[in-house]
């Protein structure tokens, strides 16, 4: 005998699954798509079988409960083999969590400061200071006006800096957000560059700030190239960003290879606390051909905003020429300091690495592609 709790489970039984629902795995929301996971469709059937009846798909259930008719057309398979081209569009899809990531970075690098987002101008400005006073004062540099020289350098080094470094820890740092929720993981990567371009922001008003305190005047002709520029420095660093971010949750020890290659090595390497003819002729006295030195993206990054903000090739005295590699010697020799070629010169090599940036990203994405399925394990 059933009492009346029974006999109602027993008709809901009979009945099969409610208005909007199947099998376990799939799931059809009335009047939308058919969202149907292969993991979930396989734990219940074992299979995902599919007949054609009309025009319409079958999903065969266990024995006793209905089978779900879907429309083909509206049916998306979750599958964890995402291509780059996918990757790239569900990128622009979640754009708006992209902005909130980096809304919430920048919230949470100034939380609980009392001066806030005013630490983004003022860091800059008290970098400047140091490094004028280090190269300038102490070490009699002879470049004039060597803050503004120095500034234009930092601004895109400091932005390739700052998103390269917190990228890498960024799957890390955000493993419980990996692990449960489902979207783009490399956005949490790309937050940080966004972040990045916010600070080069900041600081580019202290460069503004400097320019209009000197009455220095940029080169007006070669001051467009800083926008190919910026472009070239943000998706190198969007590449790099995506890749290290993938690689570090499988070795650990990327994070603190980066913070010395990054930090240290990679800023040396790159002129901008020094002139780049100065390298230019040290690789030359060495046998070595010129070229070689702009292998480095960074260089030709630099050279694009020294070249439109500072804008001075030549200086000093040509009596005073010699080979020190101390900041300042290309003006006391009279040679250049930048390298002394028209804007076409400069265009050229900054589509270049654009171009090799890109290449970079979508391989970039396909490394991560390939490296994402075991992220919950290893976090």
């Amino acid at each position: 005998m059933l009492s009346r709790t029974d006999t109602g489970s027993a008709r809901r039984a009979d009945e099969g699954p409610q208005r909007g629902e199947g099998p376990q795995g799939a799931s059809r929301p009335e009047g939308g798509d058919a969202v149907i996971s292969e993991a979930g469709a396989g734990s219940v059937t074992g299979r995902l079988g599919r007949a054609r009846r009309g025009g319409r798909a079958m999903l065969e259930g266990r024995p006793g409960l209905p089978s779900l008719a879907v429309d083909e057309s509206r049916v998306r398979v979750v599958s964890a083999e995402v291509s780059v081209w996918r990757r790239m569009r569900l990128i622009w899809e979640y754009r708006s969590l992209l902005l909130n990531l980096i809304g919430k970075e920048l919230k949470v690098k100034y939380k609980n400061s009392f001066l806030g987002f005013l630490w983004s101008l003022l860091n800059p400005a008290f970098m400047l200071l140091i490094y004028y006073f280090v190269f300038q004062v102490v070490l009699g540099s002879g470049i004039k006006y060597f803050a503004i020289f120095l500034m234009s350098g930092l601004l895109v080094y400091n932005l390739f800096n700052y998103a390269t470094m917190n990228a890498t820890n960024a799957m890390v740092a955000n493993a419980e957000i990996v692990k449960k929720v489902a979207f783009p993981r490399e956005i949490l990567a790309l937050s940080s560059v966004g972040a990045g371009l916010v600070f080069f922001f900041f600081q580019a008003i202290v460069l503004m700030i400097a320019l209009a305190g000197f009455r220095y005047v940029p080169a007006w002709g070669y001051l467009p190239l800083i926008v190919p520029a910026l472009v070239a420095v943000t998706v190198l660093s969007a590449a790099l960003a995506v890749f290290l971010a993938a690689v570090n949750v499988y070795l650990r020890d990327t994070q603190h290879l980066i913070e010395i290659l990054v930090g240290s090595a990679w800023f040396w390497a790159t002129p901008i606390v020094y002139g780049y003819a100065q390298m230019d002729r040290h690789f030359v006295a060495h046998g070595l051909p010129a070229w070689l030195y702009l292998l480095n993206p960074l260089t030709d990054i630099v050279l694009a905003f020294q070249r439109g903000i500072y804008g001075k090739v030549y200086g000093g005295n040509p009596a005073a020429a010699h080979h020190s590699l101390r900041p300042g010697a290309a003006i006391q020799s009279g040679t250049a300091i930048l390298a002394p070629f028209g804007e076409w010169w400069y265009a050229w090599h900054i589509l270049i690495v654009i171009g090799v940036g890109l290449v970079l990203f979508v391989a970039a994405l396909a490394v991560f592609g390939r490296l994402e399925g075991n992220f919950a394990e290893e976090l």
